[in-house]
């Protein structure tokens, strides 16, 4: 397995030879405010701003109970050390109403490269009033603002000077005066004199050349006119040009080889070749890719000695890792060598909010709800919402709680009931089945969506027959349907009637249905090229890998260094995995934020919903 530590392209056989928070006015106690943006936590704000979350706190009682979107938050401009010095971070600045770039520049007196270094996601078009931009004051800033910073000098010409004093020479005749002769020539007799000194005596001598000057221009001092640099003229000059690559140098960093082997390494392998699905694909389009593999081992191996190989830093792009403790070094060595970071499998780590070459391939948590209770509310606000607590653990009280805040914000009712319990009676012998507690909570007049507290195997074997009952009653009045977690394509199989009987909707970043013709042809492509079928996981690490490397190596060979100027037109149909970037502020790195919504119909119909996002 030592071809795993470094395996080029050309070695493969079978491959051939070919948003932000919005901080406002600084206050008079060093601070700032920043308001709540959908998804972040106090955990996002204070990674994104380098200060703790006690800081937070300590300035704004009761944020820990309770963060609301659209809430205002003090943050300090600095923090202090444990020995009781300030430490100076980076400074933190609202665009003002009317304020531009080039103002910016000399109230901080930092070169306008400075801040757009220091701030990728700006550009001219959200250069706006409310925006937050990073300024990096620091000692190794240019104090005084950098030439193309000042305002413009423009000279006007005005008239040359002839290279001879006289425009022509004057034979004097007789009867001659120097009244007559300025006259004639349109000059006055003080400039004649001037002219000719001699003429201070007040003689003229008949046949005397004199000296005809040039008619005196009252002379303008140069004008000068201070033009202010437009912020797209500031912002233009210096971002870099456009570098197109000719051939996309591409690592992979992932544990292969795991002394314990396990389904950690079949995983990542599994990803390693549906990797290698895209490079194919995309190879015999015709891009050019060079791609490198390295193996980091298990959590505990440092990969210093991996990040000191020179080659490594010739990538344009790398892939991984798989480890939460690898994170922070590799993020390290991609921001300071300036090379795309794509992590595929973490998301509970805070390089994305202070990098700006991370992409965050699954979506932290409070972000994916966030997104989740947006197109929820967009979907299904007249319906009656109904939540059933399931009494099966607490896998998503986070989840609940945060979608009934979403409710009571927007004020949209909903309702909280226990697990319904099947009640059977008799009358004349008659046997009646109710479910008082259920139907008791639903509305005749409106489609009614339930929602269980929990996104077990075990709550919906508890409760999906309870729902079958109700859904089959005779001259059911009631229409139901269900809403569900990502995981449930795991029990889709066990599940399947049930689903599809209570007209089910589930959320996911991922989806993919074996019946489309796109996963037909990639489950047939992965058994050709590997003589083996891919391992019953969700998310598939075969089409994940073939997912993120097709989106950014067709990317990078489609844009080359302008790949993050091109993410809002850039659309390809993934097989599996959706992808929507946002930056998650202007000197941060990007997240995933796409979110699907799955319906399983009464008709036997599945529908993935894509919502423009």
């Amino acid at each position: 397995m030592n071809f795993f530590k470094h395996i080029s392209l050309a070695t493969l056989v079978w491959l051939g030879t070919s948003m932000s928070g919005v901080a406002q006015v600084p206050q008079a106690d060093n601070s700032f405010s920043h308001t709540v943006m959908r998804g972040q936590t106090l955990y996002s704000i204070a990674s994104m701003y380098g200060v703790s979350i006690d800081d937070i706190v300590g300035m704004n009682p009761g944020s820990d109970k309770q963060l609301k979107a659209g809430a205002t938050l003090r943050i300090p401009q600095q923090t202090k050390a444990a020995d009781g010095t300030v430490q100076r971070r980076l400074h933190f600045h609202t665009i003002q109403p009317g304020e531009t770039l080039y103002r910016i520049t000399q109230k901080y007196q930092v070169g306008a490269d400075i801040i757009c270094k220091a701030n990728p996601g700006l550009s001219a078009q959200n250069f706006r009033t409310g925006q937050v931009i990073v300024i990096p004051i620091t000692e190794s800033t240019v104090q005084k603002p950098v030439e193309e910073q000042q305002p413009v000098a423009e000279q006007k010409p005005t008239g040359q000077a002839s290279a001879s004093p006289c425009r022509e020479m004057h034979k004097v005749k007789r009867k001659e005066t120097i009244f007559s002769i300025s006259r004639q020539y349109g000059i006055s007799e003080q400039e004649l004199i001037e002219a000719n000194p001699e003429l201070k005596k007040g003689k003229l001598k008949k046949g005397k050349f004199l000296c005809i000057p040039h008619k005196k221009v009252v002379e303008k001092k140069p004008q000068l006119e201070l033009r202010i640099p437009s912020n797209e003229e500031l912002i233009a000059k210096n971002t870099p040009a456009t570098k197109h690559l000719g051939s996309i140098d591409a690592a992979l960093i992932l544990p292969f080889q795991l002394e314990d082997g396990g389904g950690i390494q079949a995983q990542m392998v599994e990803y390693y070749e549906g990797f290698l699905l895209a490079v194919d694909s995309l190879k015999r389009g015709g891009v050019s890719i060079n791609l490198h593999v390295f193996d980091t081992g298990d959590r505990t191996t440092s990969i210093n000695d991996l990040l000191a190989k020179p080659e490594l830093k010739q990538m344009d792009i790398i892939f991984g890792p798989r480890h939460v403790e690898h994170v922070k070094p590799l993020s390290d060595f991609a921001k300071e060598n300036g090379i795309r970071l794509v992590i595929p499998f973490t998301s509970k780590d805070s390089e994305v909010f202070n990098n700006p070459y991370i992409y965050q391939i699954n979506t932290p948590q409070s972000y994916l709800y966030a997104q989740v209770y947006k197109l929820f509310v967009e979907q299904f606000s007249a319906y009656n919402i109904i939540f059933i607590d399931v009494n099966d653990g607490k896998d998503k009280t986070d989840y609940i709680n945060g979608l009934k805040l979403e409710l009571d914000t927007r004020g949209i009712s909903h309702r909280t009931i226990p697990m319904p319990e099947v009640v059977e009676t008799k009358e004349d012998d008659v046997e009646i089945i109710t479910v008082p507690t259920l139907t008791n909570a639903m509305d005749s007049t409106k489609h009614n969506i339930i929602i269980p507290t929990s996104g077990t195997n075990t709550a919906l074997i508890k409760l999906l027959p309870v729902l079958q009952l109700v859904a089959r009653f005779e001259d059911n009045p009631y229409e139901m349907h269900l809403f569900g977690y990502p995981e449930w394509q795991k029990y889709y199989n066990d599940h399947l009637q049930a689903f599809y009987e209570l007209d089910t909707y589930f959320y996911s970043s991922f989806y993919t249905n074996n019946l489309l013709p796109s996963s037909k042809a990639f489950h047939n492509k992965f058994r050709s090229m590997f003589n083996k079928e891919m391992y019953v996981t969700y998310p598939k690490a075969g089409m994940l890998g073939f997912d993120t490397g097709y989106y950014f190596l067709q990317g990078l060979s489609r844009y080359g260094d302008k790949l993050e100027v091109n993410l809002p037109k850039y659309d390809i149909v993934p097989v599996q995995t959706g992808f929507h970037f946002e930056r998650v502020n202007n000197w941060g790195g990007f997240i995933n934020k796409k979110v699907f919504f799955v319906h399983m119909t009464r008709n036997h119909e599945l529908i993935k919903m894509d919502f423009e996002q």
